[in-house]
């Protein structure tokens, strides 16, 4: 069952692979939409590894409660450190280019627990959303299954199953 705190919830999971193998599979934006645990995430627009801070990737979205149903989210890497940890903040790209983020984050923390089995931490953490955005949007914006399911689709991936 997912921790739930004030302005963060998490969940763990123990994998039967080496660390390595699944930051691999957790910075290839490409696994995404497999590994996420709402059905929301469609499709990464942007398909290169993340690779450091700073790093932008897109993804297609579909919400059936978003304005647009269809919509882009631009997320910025915040956090990566190989094999340990891998972050990102989410937000929306303006027309002109511009970043601008919602105040809420995604992140893995990986633990070796041997030589083939890894400790995996999901941790979504919506404590910088500001007030405006509070009024609009609930916090967390799912249920408590989607980070455990999100884990177990995780598992799947890079147990080959």
């Amino acid at each position: 069952m997912p921790a739930v705190d004030q302005e963060n919830v998490s969940a763990t999971l123990t994998v039967a692979v080496p660390e390595a193998r699944v930051f691999a599979v957790l910075a290839d934006p490409t696994t995404h939409a497999a590994i996420d645990g709402t059905g929301w995430v469609r499709e990464a627009a942007d398909r290169a590894p993340l690779t450091e801070v700073g790093q932008v990737f897109r993804m297609d979205m579909y919400h059936r409660n978003h304005p647009d149903g269809d919509y882009r989210v631009a997320n910025q890497v915040h956090v990566i450190d190989p094999p340990r940890a891998i972050g990102w903040r989410t937000g929306t790209e303006k027309d002109d280019g511009r970043l601008q983020f919602g105040g809420w984050t995604w992140r893995y923390d990986l633990a070796p627990l041997g030589p083939s089995e890894t400790e995996v931490t999901l941790t979504y953490d919506w404590s910088a959303v500001p007030d405006p955005v509070r009024e609009y949007i609930q916090f967390p914006p799912f249920g408590p299954e989607h980070l455990h399911n999100s884990l177990r689709h995780l598992a799947g991936l890079v147990s080959g199953g």
